[in-house]
């Protein structure tokens, strides 16, 4: 008995970590564990009961109750469908309501990715992780500063090395990890933190299968649009790239600065946030 409180206790945690509701809905689900063990006698099938059951709570809280909850704490969800022109890399982001942002954020993103698609025809924004619906100061882990609504990370824009068109597709599936590297000729940051101790700073690129990269370019021209359309909102207080790049594209605004050692490589994505 203990021990199945330990274990319940530890995936709890776990969950509240990953989703920020996920330990919640966990408990409301064991809640229905002695009804289940009334109905269902075979053990295999209460297990799975079980299982459904918190699976099911989750997905009705997540994309039903949460949205609506999350407004009183100053936050909204970003666009969900993948026809928006403003659209997350990746579900999953979604699934674990890492897509939270405050309306102000959520209105600049909006505008932007409809500017970008009239610039760009087809082109969508690509955005990754943003916050937590709830709690300001709540860490989204493994993040530093995304837990009040204002930050939010985007993709890079690529080309496909094979038609040699834009794509909305990146190499990495979450828009992490795979990195435009630095060129010989430029400052090379991700070494320099190395060589300081800062293990965690390349750390992402080391879980990302590399070998997608191959059939991406980076887009030079969409990504440096993208990164100076932020940085002319005047309510956008901080954007981070790496220096080479910020060197690259030539980005010249104040606002768009190195992100210290002590994070980690922004040669991946964009990390923009409001004053």
């Amino acid at each position: 008995m203990i021990k199945n409180v330990i274990w319940v206790t530890i995936l709890a945690i776990v969950l509240t970590i990953i989703t920020q509701i996920g330990g919640i809905i966990l408990f409301i689900s064991i809640s229905l564990n002695p009804l289940i063990k009334r109905k269902i006698e075979i053990k295999r099938n209460r297990i799975l009961a079980r299982i459904s059951c918190f699976l099911l709570f989750y997905l009705l809280a997540t994309f039903l109750i949460v949205p609506i909850i999350a407004k009183p704490f100053g936050r909204v969800a970003l666009p969900i469908i993948e026809q928006q022109k403003l659209k997350p890399l990746n579900f999953l982001t979604c699934l674990l309501n890492r897509h939270y942002v405050n309306p102000e954020m959520k209105a600049i993103a909006m505008d932007i990715a409809s500017d970008m698609n009239r610039k760009f025809p087809e082109t969508r924004l690509n955005y990754l992780e943003a916050n937590f619906p709830f709690i300001d100061g709540f860490p989204l882990i493994p993040h530093l500063s995304h837990n009040d609504g204002k930050k939010l990370d985007l993709a890079f824009a690529y080309i496909s090395n094979e038609t040699r068109l834009p794509t909305n597709d990146t190499p990495s599936p979450f828009g992490y990890g795979i990195c435009e590297e630095p060129r010989a000729n430029e400052k090379n940051t991700a070494l320099l933190c190395s060589s300081q101790g800062r293990w965690q700073y390349s750390l992402l690129k080391k879980f990302m299968p590399q070998s997608r990269k191959a059939h991406f370019i980076f887009d030079s021209t969409r990504t440096k649009a993208i990164v100076n359309a932020f940085a002319a909102q005047n309510n956008i207080g901080k954007i981070f790239i790496e220096p080479h790049l910020k060197t690259r594209l030539n980005l010249t605004n104040d606002k768009i600065r190195f992100h210290g050692c002590q994070a980690v490589r922004h040669d991946d994505h964009i990390h923009v946030q409001l004053r």
